[in-house]
Protein backbone atom coordinates (compact mmCIF):
# COMPACT_ATOMS: atom_id res chain seq x y z
CA UNK A 1 0.00 0.00 0.00
CA UNK A 2 2.23 3.21 -1.38
CA UNK A 3 0.77 7.07 0.07
CA UNK A 4 -1.01 9.10 -2.01
CA UNK A 5 1.13 11.82 -4.44
CA UNK A 6 2.68 14.71 -2.24
CA UNK A 7 2.37 12.74 0.83
CA UNK A 8 5.64 12.42 2.59
CA UNK A 9 5.79 8.21 3.24
CA UNK A 10 5.26 7.23 7.23
CA UNK A 11 8.11 6.73 8.91
CA UNK A 12 5.85 5.43 11.66
CA UNK A 13 2.39 3.67 11.40
CA UNK A 14 0.07 3.37 14.50
CA UNK A 15 -2.89 1.25 14.40
CA UNK A 16 -5.93 2.45 16.72
CA UNK A 17 -6.76 5.85 17.13
CA UNK A 18 -8.11 5.72 20.91
CA UNK A 19 -5.91 7.05 23.65
CA UNK A 20 -3.00 5.48 23.97
CA UNK A 21 -2.39 5.32 20.24
CA UNK A 22 -3.28 9.14 19.67
CA UNK A 23 -0.63 9.87 22.04
CA UNK A 24 2.00 7.38 20.38
CA UNK A 25 0.96 9.58 17.33
CA UNK A 26 1.40 13.00 19.01
CA UNK A 27 4.96 12.01 20.38
CA UNK A 28 6.24 10.27 17.06
CA UNK A 29 5.33 13.61 15.53
CA UNK A 30 6.93 16.23 17.74
CA UNK A 31 9.92 14.35 17.05
CA UNK A 32 10.02 15.29 13.69
CA UNK A 33 8.30 11.60 12.34
CA UNK A 34 5.85 11.57 9.58
CA UNK A 35 2.68 9.37 11.38
CA UNK A 36 0.08 7.76 9.99
CA UNK A 37 -2.76 6.16 12.18
CA UNK A 38 -5.28 4.08 11.02
CA UNK A 39 -8.18 3.58 12.90
CA UNK A 40 -10.80 0.53 12.21
CA UNK A 41 -14.27 2.30 13.34
CA UNK A 42 -15.91 5.04 11.31
CA UNK A 43 -14.69 7.50 13.94
CA UNK A 44 -11.51 7.81 16.34
CA UNK A 45 -11.76 7.67 19.68
CA UNK A 46 -11.80 4.11 21.01
CA UNK A 47 -13.04 4.58 24.87
CA UNK A 48 -13.20 7.90 24.45
CA UNK A 49 -16.69 8.40 22.06
CA UNK A 50 -19.65 10.48 22.95
CA UNK A 51 -22.54 9.69 21.19
CA UNK A 52 -26.01 9.97 20.85
CA UNK A 53 -27.11 6.65 22.70
CA UNK A 54 -30.20 7.46 23.55
CA UNK A 55 -32.70 10.35 22.49
CA UNK A 56 -31.80 13.02 20.48
CA UNK A 57 -30.01 15.27 22.28
CA UNK A 58 -28.59 13.83 25.10
CA UNK A 59 -25.28 12.94 24.55
CA UNK A 60 -23.97 9.94 26.39
CA UNK A 61 -19.79 8.99 26.80
CA UNK A 62 -19.76 5.22 25.27
CA UNK A 63 -17.09 3.96 27.45
CA UNK A 64 -14.68 6.59 29.90
CA UNK A 65 -16.84 9.35 31.12
CA UNK A 66 -14.80 10.71 34.29
CA UNK A 67 -11.15 11.56 34.12
CA UNK A 68 -8.76 12.07 36.95
CA UNK A 69 -6.05 10.41 35.15
CA UNK A 70 -6.49 12.66 32.29
CA UNK A 71 -6.24 15.21 34.48
CA UNK A 72 -3.07 13.80 36.41
CA UNK A 73 -1.21 12.26 32.92
CA UNK A 74 2.13 14.21 32.34
CA UNK A 75 1.02 13.71 28.89
CA UNK A 76 -1.71 15.48 28.83
CA UNK A 77 0.03 18.22 30.77
CA UNK A 78 2.10 18.72 27.81
CA UNK A 79 -0.98 19.74 25.68
CA UNK A 80 -2.86 23.00 25.84
CA UNK A 81 -6.76 21.30 26.21
CA UNK A 82 -8.02 24.70 26.78
CA UNK A 83 -6.31 25.71 23.43
CA UNK A 84 -7.94 23.02 21.70
CA UNK A 85 -11.67 23.42 23.10
CA UNK A 86 -11.10 21.00 26.28
CA UNK A 87 -12.74 22.42 29.21
CA UNK A 88 -12.45 20.05 32.51
CA UNK A 89 -15.23 20.59 34.83
CA UNK A 90 -14.73 19.21 37.92
CA UNK A 91 -17.35 18.54 40.70
CA UNK A 92 -17.04 19.63 43.99
CA UNK A 93 -18.00 15.74 45.57
CA UNK A 94 -15.05 13.20 43.39
CA UNK A 95 -17.55 10.12 44.17
CA UNK A 96 -20.03 8.94 46.89
CA UNK A 97 -20.59 5.76 48.64
CA UNK A 98 -24.18 5.05 49.62
CA UNK A 99 -25.12 3.25 52.00
CA UNK A 100 -29.12 2.24 53.39
CA UNK A 101 -30.50 4.48 55.84
CA UNK A 102 -29.37 7.82 53.82
CA UNK A 103 -25.87 7.61 54.77
CA UNK A 104 -22.85 8.49 52.67
CA UNK A 105 -19.47 8.93 52.60
CA UNK A 106 -18.02 11.06 50.16
CA UNK A 107 -14.53 12.36 48.92
CA UNK A 108 -14.37 16.00 48.31
CA UNK A 109 -11.75 18.55 48.70
CA UNK A 110 -8.60 18.16 50.91
CA UNK A 111 -7.44 14.90 53.19
CA UNK A 112 -8.80 17.44 56.06
CA UNK A 113 -12.33 18.22 54.63
CA UNK A 114 -13.15 14.49 53.30
CA UNK A 115 -11.59 13.34 57.52
CA UNK A 116 -14.26 15.54 59.06
CA UNK A 117 -16.96 13.77 57.33
CA UNK A 118 -16.10 10.24 58.26
CA UNK A 119 -16.65 10.88 62.23
CA UNK A 120 -14.54 8.47 64.43
CA UNK A 121 -12.37 7.50 61.46
CA UNK A 122 -11.36 11.02 60.50
CA UNK A 123 -8.19 10.80 62.52
CA UNK A 124 -7.12 7.25 60.91
CA UNK A 125 -7.93 8.78 57.16
CA UNK A 126 -5.43 11.69 58.40
CA UNK A 127 -2.98 9.22 59.13
CA UNK A 128 -3.28 7.42 56.01
CA UNK A 129 -3.64 9.68 52.91
CA UNK A 130 -2.00 13.19 54.78
CA UNK A 131 1.25 11.67 53.86
CA UNK A 132 0.14 9.90 50.41
CA UNK A 133 -0.98 13.27 48.99
CA UNK A 134 1.79 15.25 50.38
CA UNK A 135 4.10 13.18 48.60
CA UNK A 136 1.77 12.92 45.14
CA UNK A 137 4.07 15.37 43.33
CA UNK A 138 6.66 12.54 43.87
CA UNK A 139 5.02 9.47 43.53
CA UNK A 140 2.35 9.93 40.92
CA UNK A 141 5.01 10.44 38.09
CA UNK A 142 6.55 7.21 39.42
CA UNK A 143 3.38 5.44 39.44
CA UNK A 144 2.05 6.59 35.60
CA UNK A 145 5.60 7.16 34.22
CA UNK A 146 6.92 3.38 34.00
CA UNK A 147 8.64 3.96 30.93
CA UNK A 148 11.73 1.37 31.22
CA UNK A 149 10.97 0.09 34.71
CA UNK A 150 13.86 2.44 35.52
CA UNK A 151 14.76 3.60 39.48
CA UNK A 152 12.81 5.50 41.01
CA UNK A 153 13.77 8.80 41.83
CA UNK A 154 11.78 9.13 45.06
CA UNK A 155 12.18 5.96 46.60
CA UNK A 156 11.15 6.40 50.13
CA UNK A 157 7.71 8.43 49.07
CA UNK A 158 7.31 5.50 46.62
CA UNK A 159 8.07 2.80 49.39
CA UNK A 160 5.26 4.24 51.52
CA UNK A 161 2.62 4.37 48.93
CA UNK A 162 3.85 0.53 47.68
CA UNK A 163 3.78 -0.95 51.45
CA UNK A 164 0.17 0.04 51.46
CA UNK A 165 -1.05 -0.28 47.97
CA UNK A 166 0.07 -4.03 47.83
CA UNK A 167 -2.24 -5.20 50.55
CA UNK A 168 -5.50 -6.76 49.93
CA UNK A 169 -8.36 -3.69 50.22
CA UNK A 170 -10.31 -5.92 52.62
CA UNK A 171 -6.57 -5.79 55.01
CA UNK A 172 -6.17 -1.94 54.46
CA UNK A 173 -9.51 -1.37 55.50
CA UNK A 174 -9.20 -2.42 59.39
CA UNK A 175 -7.94 0.80 59.77
CA UNK A 176 -11.27 1.83 59.75
CA UNK A 177 -14.14 1.27 62.24
CA UNK A 178 -16.81 2.60 60.88
CA UNK A 179 -19.04 1.19 57.54
CA UNK A 180 -18.75 5.01 55.76
CA UNK A 181 -14.82 4.76 55.66
CA UNK A 182 -14.82 0.96 54.73
CA UNK A 183 -17.67 1.73 52.33
CA UNK A 184 -15.80 4.90 50.59
CA UNK A 185 -12.62 2.83 50.58
CA UNK A 186 -14.20 -0.57 49.00
CA UNK A 187 -15.98 1.26 46.61
CA UNK A 188 -12.71 2.70 44.79
CA UNK A 189 -10.55 0.16 45.43
CA UNK A 190 -13.61 -2.23 43.54
CA UNK A 191 -12.51 -0.38 40.47
CA UNK A 192 -9.64 -2.90 40.10
CA UNK A 193 -12.43 -5.53 38.94
CA UNK A 194 -10.66 -8.38 41.76
CA UNK A 195 -11.38 -10.05 44.53
CA UNK A 196 -11.09 -7.36 47.21
CA UNK A 197 -8.74 -10.18 48.84
CA UNK A 198 -6.42 -10.11 46.21
CA UNK A 199 -3.25 -8.38 46.76
CA UNK A 200 -2.94 -4.91 45.37
CA UNK A 201 -6.34 -3.94 45.31
CA UNK A 202 -5.24 -0.99 47.82
CA UNK A 203 -3.07 0.15 44.97
CA UNK A 204 -6.13 1.16 43.16
CA UNK A 205 -7.78 2.88 45.70
CA UNK A 206 -5.02 4.45 47.18
CA UNK A 207 -3.83 5.82 43.70
CA UNK A 208 -7.55 6.78 43.09
CA UNK A 209 -8.28 8.58 45.91
CA UNK A 210 -4.65 10.37 46.60
CA UNK A 211 -5.32 11.73 43.09
CA UNK A 212 -8.87 12.83 43.85
CA UNK A 213 -7.73 15.21 46.51
CA UNK A 214 -4.79 16.64 43.84
CA UNK A 215 -6.73 17.32 41.15
CA UNK A 216 -10.34 15.60 41.85
CA UNK A 217 -12.36 13.68 39.54
CA UNK A 218 -13.04 15.93 36.17
CA UNK A 219 -15.44 15.27 33.45
CA UNK A 220 -14.96 16.65 29.63
CA UNK A 221 -17.78 19.34 29.05
CA UNK A 222 -19.87 18.20 26.47
CA UNK A 223 -18.55 14.82 26.25
CA UNK A 224 -14.82 12.99 26.44
CA UNK A 225 -14.89 12.73 22.95
CA UNK A 226 -13.26 16.10 22.93
CA UNK A 227 -10.44 14.98 24.34
CA UNK A 228 -9.93 12.62 21.19
CA UNK A 229 -10.77 15.33 19.11
CA UNK A 230 -8.23 17.79 20.72
CA UNK A 231 -5.35 14.81 20.43
CA UNK A 232 -6.52 14.66 16.71
CA UNK A 233 -6.50 18.63 16.34
CA UNK A 234 -2.77 18.23 17.93
CA UNK A 235 -1.73 15.29 15.48
CA UNK A 236 -2.80 16.98 12.20
CA UNK A 237 -0.87 20.33 13.21
CA UNK A 238 2.00 18.26 13.42
CA UNK A 239 1.48 16.93 10.09
CA UNK A 240 0.28 13.47 11.08
CA UNK A 241 -2.88 11.66 9.82
CA UNK A 242 -5.32 10.00 10.95
CA UNK A 243 -7.41 7.44 8.35
CA UNK A 244 -10.74 5.74 9.87
CA UNK A 245 -13.15 2.86 8.33
CA UNK A 246 -10.22 0.65 7.51
CA UNK A 247 -9.33 -2.37 9.89
CA UNK A 248 -6.00 -3.60 10.18
CA UNK A 249 -6.27 -7.72 9.76
CA UNK A 250 -2.76 -8.45 9.07
CA UNK A 251 0.65 -6.72 9.78
CA UNK A 252 1.76 -7.32 5.91
CA UNK A 253 -0.97 -5.17 5.05
CA UNK A 254 0.02 -2.22 6.64
CA UNK A 255 2.20 0.66 4.34
CA UNK A 256 6.19 0.56 4.69
CA UNK A 257 7.42 2.21 8.35
CA UNK A 258 10.31 2.52 10.03
CA UNK A 259 8.04 1.71 12.87
CA UNK A 260 4.45 0.31 13.82
CA UNK A 261 2.79 0.82 17.13
CA UNK A 262 -0.46 -1.00 18.09
CA UNK A 263 -3.08 -0.20 20.46
CA UNK A 264 -3.97 -3.33 20.65
CA UNK A 265 -3.79 -6.48 23.28
CA UNK A 266 -1.40 -9.26 22.70
CA UNK A 267 -4.32 -11.59 21.59
CA UNK A 268 -4.66 -8.93 18.27
CA UNK A 269 -1.11 -8.68 18.09
CA UNK A 270 -1.13 -12.47 17.71
CA UNK A 271 -3.73 -12.16 15.03
CA UNK A 272 -2.19 -9.63 13.01
CA UNK A 273 1.11 -11.30 12.88
CA UNK A 274 -0.70 -14.68 11.32
CA UNK A 275 0.10 -16.77 14.12
CA UNK A 276 2.01 -17.75 17.53
CA UNK A 277 4.71 -14.85 18.24
CA UNK A 278 8.54 -15.97 18.26
CA UNK A 279 10.11 -16.93 21.17
CA UNK A 280 10.08 -16.86 25.01
CA UNK A 281 7.85 -13.64 24.84
CA UNK A 282 5.64 -14.50 22.39
CA UNK A 283 4.82 -17.49 25.17
CA UNK A 284 4.34 -15.12 27.59
CA UNK A 285 1.92 -12.99 25.79
CA UNK A 286 -0.06 -15.84 24.91
CA UNK A 287 -0.05 -16.19 28.27
CA UNK A 288 -1.94 -13.00 29.33
CA UNK A 289 -4.74 -12.70 30.81
CA UNK A 290 -7.97 -10.42 30.55
CA UNK A 291 -10.27 -10.53 33.43
CA UNK A 292 -14.11 -9.66 34.41
CA UNK A 293 -16.38 -7.41 31.55
CA UNK A 294 -18.74 -5.09 32.18
CA UNK A 295 -22.48 -4.40 31.36
CA UNK A 296 -22.92 -0.92 30.46
CA UNK A 297 -26.25 1.04 30.45
CA UNK A 298 -26.67 4.99 29.38
CA UNK A 299 -29.92 6.33 30.53
CA UNK A 300 -32.21 9.61 29.40
CA UNK A 301 -33.84 10.93 32.25
CA UNK A 302 -36.82 13.66 33.00
CA UNK A 303 -34.88 15.12 36.18
CA UNK A 304 -31.81 14.44 38.76
CA UNK A 305 -31.67 11.09 40.21
CA UNK A 306 -33.30 11.71 43.89
CA UNK A 307 -30.27 10.54 46.07
CA UNK A 308 -31.78 10.04 49.65
CA UNK A 309 -27.91 11.23 51.03
CA UNK A 310 -27.17 15.39 50.36
CA UNK A 311 -23.21 14.17 49.11
CA UNK A 312 -24.12 11.55 46.36
CA UNK A 313 -26.43 14.96 44.50
CA UNK A 314 -22.76 16.57 44.30
CA UNK A 315 -20.62 13.92 43.14
CA UNK A 316 -19.91 13.38 39.45
CA UNK A 317 -19.63 9.56 40.88
CA UNK A 318 -21.25 7.35 42.78
CA UNK A 319 -20.13 4.12 43.93
CA UNK A 320 -23.43 1.44 44.34
CA UNK A 321 -23.25 -1.67 46.86
CA UNK A 322 -23.25 -1.04 49.96
CA UNK A 323 -21.60 -2.03 52.59
CA UNK A 324 -17.57 -3.14 52.39
CA UNK A 325 -18.74 -6.64 52.82
CA UNK A 326 -21.50 -6.42 50.29
CA UNK A 327 -19.29 -4.98 47.47
CA UNK A 328 -16.58 -7.66 48.21
CA UNK A 329 -19.06 -10.08 48.01
CA UNK A 330 -20.37 -8.93 44.38
CA UNK A 331 -17.11 -9.42 43.39
CA UNK A 332 -16.30 -12.34 44.47
CA UNK A 333 -19.15 -14.01 42.58
CA UNK A 334 -17.96 -11.80 39.61
CA UNK A 335 -14.59 -13.84 39.44
CA UNK A 336 -16.09 -16.84 40.13
CA UNK A 337 -18.28 -16.37 36.77
CA UNK A 338 -21.83 -15.37 38.28
CA UNK A 339 -24.09 -12.56 37.83
CA UNK A 340 -24.86 -10.77 41.20
CA UNK A 341 -28.03 -10.02 42.55
CA UNK A 342 -26.78 -6.93 43.81
CA UNK A 343 -23.74 -5.95 42.18
CA UNK A 344 -21.50 -3.77 42.70
CA UNK A 345 -22.13 -0.65 40.14
CA UNK A 346 -20.43 2.59 39.00
CA UNK A 347 -22.37 5.52 38.04
CA UNK A 348 -21.41 8.92 36.21
CA UNK A 349 -23.51 11.52 36.14
CA UNK A 350 -22.42 14.47 34.07
CA UNK A 351 -25.76 16.87 34.94
CA UNK A 352 -23.99 17.45 38.47
CA UNK A 353 -21.42 19.94 36.46
CA UNK A 354 -22.19 20.37 33.14
CA UNK A 355 -25.38 20.65 31.76
CA UNK A 356 -24.55 20.72 27.82
CA UNK A 357 -24.96 16.82 27.82
CA UNK A 358 -28.93 17.05 27.76
CA UNK A 359 -31.81 19.43 27.14
CA UNK A 360 -32.74 21.61 29.70
CA UNK A 361 -34.01 20.42 32.72
CA UNK A 362 -32.85 16.76 31.38
CA UNK A 363 -30.23 14.59 32.40
CA UNK A 364 -27.57 11.68 31.19
CA UNK A 365 -26.88 9.18 33.71
CA UNK A 366 -23.78 6.17 32.88
CA UNK A 367 -23.46 3.08 34.88
CA UNK A 368 -22.00 -0.30 34.74
CA UNK A 369 -21.14 -3.21 36.92
CA UNK A 370 -18.93 -6.07 36.63
CA UNK A 371 -19.83 -9.28 34.76
CA UNK A 372 -18.13 -12.68 33.97
CA UNK A 373 -15.88 -12.30 31.00
CA UNK A 374 -18.29 -13.09 27.54
CA UNK A 375 -21.40 -12.53 29.69
CA UNK A 376 -24.11 -11.52 27.24
CA UNK A 377 -26.55 -10.94 30.21
CA UNK A 378 -28.30 -7.62 30.25
CA UNK A 379 -27.66 -6.34 33.79
CA UNK A 380 -29.53 -3.42 33.53
CA UNK A 381 -32.61 -4.12 35.67
CA UNK A 382 -30.03 -5.44 38.45
CA UNK A 383 -28.57 -2.05 38.43
CA UNK A 384 -31.66 0.23 38.13
CA UNK A 385 -32.59 -1.80 41.01
CA UNK A 386 -29.31 -0.68 42.90
CA UNK A 387 -29.97 2.82 42.16
CA UNK A 388 -33.95 2.49 43.54
CA UNK A 389 -32.19 1.79 46.76
CA UNK A 390 -30.43 4.47 47.43
CA UNK A 391 -32.29 7.05 44.99
CA UNK A 392 -36.27 6.03 45.59
CA UNK A 393 -38.32 7.47 42.48
CA UNK A 394 -35.19 7.02 39.84
CA UNK A 395 -37.27 4.52 37.45
CA UNK A 396 -40.41 6.90 37.39
CA UNK A 397 -37.04 9.69 35.48
CA UNK A 398 -36.42 7.28 32.77
CA UNK A 399 -36.97 8.20 29.52
CA UNK A 400 -34.90 5.90 27.65
CA UNK A 401 -31.85 3.67 28.29
CA UNK A 402 -29.38 1.91 25.84
CA UNK A 403 -27.90 -1.20 26.95
CA UNK A 404 -24.19 -3.27 26.27
CA UNK A 405 -23.59 -6.05 27.49
CA UNK A 406 -19.65 -7.50 27.56
CA UNK A 407 -20.43 -9.60 24.50
CA UNK A 408 -21.84 -6.23 23.63
CA UNK A 409 -18.60 -3.95 24.56
CA UNK A 410 -15.87 -5.98 22.70
CA UNK A 411 -18.05 -5.71 19.77
CA UNK A 412 -18.21 -2.19 20.15
CA UNK A 413 -14.14 -2.06 20.90
CA UNK A 414 -12.21 -5.40 20.15
CA UNK A 415 -9.54 -4.35 22.81
CA UNK A 416 -12.56 -5.03 25.31
CA UNK A 417 -11.50 -8.56 25.46
CA UNK A 418 -14.61 -10.25 26.80
CA UNK A 419 -15.83 -6.63 28.13
CA UNK A 420 -12.91 -6.52 29.78
CA UNK A 421 -12.21 -2.51 29.70
CA UNK A 422 -8.81 -2.30 31.08
CA UNK A 423 -7.36 -4.45 28.40
CA UNK A 424 -5.98 -6.70 30.54
CA UNK A 425 -6.45 -8.18 34.34
CA UNK A 426 -4.80 -6.03 36.93
CA UNK A 427 -3.50 -8.67 39.06
CA UNK A 428 -0.29 -8.31 41.27
CA UNK A 429 1.48 -9.83 38.91
CA UNK A 430 0.31 -9.07 35.80
CA UNK A 431 0.70 -5.30 36.74
CA UNK A 432 4.54 -5.59 37.64
CA UNK A 433 4.82 -7.51 34.81
CA UNK A 434 2.73 -5.87 32.19
CA UNK A 435 2.54 -7.50 29.15
CA UNK A 436 5.62 -9.71 29.91
CA UNK A 437 8.23 -9.52 32.12
CA UNK A 438 10.42 -7.85 30.27
CA UNK A 439 13.07 -4.30 31.15
CA UNK A 440 10.62 -2.56 28.43
CA UNK A 441 7.71 -3.57 28.11
CA UNK A 442 6.51 -1.95 25.23
CA UNK A 443 9.16 -3.54 22.38
CA UNK A 444 7.39 -7.42 20.82
CA UNK A 445 9.48 -10.12 19.67
CA UNK A 446 8.59 -8.89 16.18
CA UNK A 447 11.40 -6.19 15.35
CA UNK A 448 10.13 -2.51 14.81
CA UNK A 449 6.74 -3.34 16.34
CA UNK A 450 5.70 -2.21 19.54
CA UNK A 451 2.55 -2.26 21.60
CA UNK A 452 0.70 0.63 23.05
CA UNK A 453 -2.08 -0.17 24.19
CA UNK A 454 -3.79 -0.66 28.10
CA UNK A 455 -1.85 -3.92 28.01
CA UNK A 456 0.95 -2.29 28.71
CA UNK A 457 1.96 0.41 31.84
CA UNK A 458 0.75 1.87 33.48
CA UNK A 459 -2.39 -0.10 32.16
CA UNK A 460 -5.93 1.22 31.69
CA UNK A 461 -7.46 5.00 31.69
CA UNK A 462 -7.58 7.77 29.89
CA UNK A 463 -4.26 9.03 30.42
CA UNK A 464 -1.80 8.30 27.38
CA UNK A 465 0.74 7.31 29.43
CA UNK A 466 1.33 3.48 27.67
CA UNK A 467 1.22 5.17 24.19
CA UNK A 468 3.72 8.17 25.52
CA UNK A 469 5.82 4.87 26.65
CA UNK A 470 5.97 3.07 23.65
CA UNK A 471 6.59 6.00 21.37
CA UNK A 472 9.35 7.08 23.66
CA UNK A 473 10.80 3.16 23.56
CA UNK A 474 10.71 3.58 19.55
CA UNK A 475 12.46 6.71 19.17
CA UNK A 476 14.92 5.36 21.01
CA UNK A 477 15.55 2.17 18.93
CA UNK A 478 15.34 4.67 15.94
CA UNK A 479 18.29 6.94 17.41
CA UNK A 480 15.95 9.63 17.19
CA UNK A 481 16.15 12.36 20.01
CA UNK A 482 12.94 11.72 22.29
CA UNK A 483 10.95 15.31 22.89
CA UNK A 484 10.36 16.51 26.38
Amino acid sequence: MGSPAGIRPADAVVVGAGPNGLAAAVTLARAGLAVQVIEGAPTPGGGCRTQELTLPGFQHDVCSAVHPLAAASPFFQKIDLAALGVTLRTPKVAFAHPLDGGRAAHLAGSVEETAGGLGADGRAYRRLFGPLVRELPHTLPEILVPMFRSVPGHPVALARFELDGVLPVSLLARRFRTEEARGLLAGVAAHAMLPLTAPATSGYGLMLMMIAHGVGWPLVEGGSGRLIDALVAELTSLGGQVETGHWVRSLDRLPPARAVLLDVTPRQLAAMAGGPLPGWQGRALARFQYGPGVCKVDWALSGPVPWEAAPCREAGTVHLGGTLAEVARSEAEVNKGRHPERPYCLVAQPGVVDPTRAPAGRHTLWGYCHVPAGSDVDMSGRIEAQIERFAPGFRDLILARSVKTAVGMEQYNPNYVGGNINAGVGSLLQTVFRPTPRWNPYRTPLPGVYLCSASTPPGGGVHGMCGEGAARAALADLGVKVPR
